[in-house]
């Protein structure tokens, strides 16, 4: 996991930089990487983690390519509690996790914004449960994209999980397919805007296999500048899923707004 994660951060940078004078953004990376890693603590494996495998690829970018502002962001399920521990303390690295509220492993408090230097690095965005892609764009349009805009960061890692597909049977959350392609169209343009183009995505959860295989090949389109695969589009209702909670949403992102003066 870790060397296909150095891989795609090298494979990004070469071509940012071959691109360099010639008003094109580098194409993004994509490690389809396993085990996951944004649960493996500084000192220890967790919860299907053995290592911290963005933590790592994020280190290589600054030691390796002396891209010093790394925004890293989280959109599985499940707080990221490992990456959160790791770059605590770290202003260099703005960790900024999505994830569903008192699910595995009950981190990622809005309260939790990161200790000493790295006050204010750390954004954890709780969302109630039975949210969805009204919530998570949201989320990502009124506090995500700010943030970074305020931060500049030279090169931005996704933790790419797909466990909040609403097939996945580990949390609550109900992102569509189609969600993952409009999370990552924004993902892409944000990198065009402020790191010419540099981005990587690195897997982690996901435990629904159509869920998971549906979510990752809509993220791929989404990279390729190609429409999003989902049946009948954004506007089709899926069986099943009920209205989103969107008080209690609005909740959580007028205080995290608060919170970090965006």
């Amino acid at each position: 996991g870790i060397g296909a994660a150095i891989s795609q951060i090298d494979a990004v940078v070469a071509a940012s930089q071959a691109r360099e004078g010639t008003g094109t953004s580098a194409p993004a990376g994509f490690g389809l990487c396993r085990p996951p890693g944004h649960h493996a603590l500084p000192r220890g494996a967790m919860g299907f983690c053995l290592f911290g495998t963005v933590s790592a690829a994020a280190r290589h970018a600054q030691v390796a390519h002396e891209l010093r502002k790394v925004l890293i962001f989280d959109f599985d399920v499940h707080h990221g509690n490992g990456t959160n521990d790791i770059f605590r303390d770290d202003p260099s690295v703005l960790f900024v996790s999505v994830h569903e509220d008192g699910s595995y492993p009950g981190t990622g408090k809005m309260a939790d914004v990161g200790d000493g230097d790295g006050e204010g690095a750390t954004v954890n965005l709780p969302l109630p449960p039975g949210s969805g892609e009204v919530a998570v764009l949201a989320a990502f349009d009124e506090i995500v994209a700010p943030a970074a805009i305020r931060f500049e960061p030279d090169i931005i890692l996704v933790s790419a999980g797909y466990d909040a597909h609403w097939r996945d049977p580990l949390a609550g959350l109900n992102y569509r397919t189609g969600t993952y392609h409009r999370l990552s169209a924004r993902l892409k343009q944000l990198a065009d805007q402020l790191c010419g183009g540099r981005c990587v995505f690195l897997l982690e959860g996901g435990y629904d296999l159509q869920g998971l295989s549906e979510g990752v090949t809509d993220s791929f389109r989404a990279l390729l500048g190609e429409a999003s695969g989902e049946p009948g589009g954004a506007a089709e209702a899926v069986p099943g899923l009920g209205p989103e909670p969107e008080e209690k949403v609005r909740k959580v992102l007028t205080e995290a707004r608060a919170l970090h003066q965006l």
